[in-house]
């Protein structure tokens, strides 16, 4: 599982989430932040509250928390989503655009992107596809604020 602070840089990097069965999210709050959950169709859940999205906590009698506004949590994504996340974004790029390895002291992961071959290594699969996925949405974000 990535860390909270890889998570709360692809968010502020421009990740965006739609809370779906089976996310890890993490509550940044004193006391939380070291605890990963998850949304599940039994006890916790995504739900509009007055018009609002919310992850709700259900059958959980040592819980004093109701609910936690959806836009207050920082999704952490599994590795498949993160895989997916960033083949989406080299479609178009020369095959193989996306290949992950093992390397000395974990996994390196690298991508193919505008003509360049970039390499991220990090002791966890998951935290080597968020650092190439992070790089991705830097690079979308620069091309955005190009003036044209």
């Amino acid at each position: 599982m990535i860390s909270l602070n890889t998570a709360r840089a692809l968010r502020d990097a421009g990740l965006t989430w739609e809370p779906a069965n089976l996310d890890f999210f993490a509550i940044p709050l004193p006391g939380f932040e070291d605890q990963a959950f998850v949304i599940s169709n039994m006890t916790v859940m995504a739900e509009p509250i007055r018009d609002r999205l919310a992850i709700t906590f259900h059958g959980s009698v040592e819980w004093a928390l109701d609910h936690v506004w959806a836009g207050e949590v920082v999704w952490l994504p599994r590795e498949d989503q993160l895989r997916e996340l960033v083949e989406v974004r080299l479609a178009g790029e020369p095959q193989p655009a996306l290949a992950l390895e093992t390397a000395e002291y974990g996994y390196r992961c690298t991508i193919r992107f505008r003509g360049e071959r970039l390499t991220f290594e990090a002791f966890e699969a998951e935290e080597a596809y968020a650092a190439a996925l992070l790089h991705l949405l830097r690079a979308e974000r620069g091309a955005a604020e190009v003036p044209r």
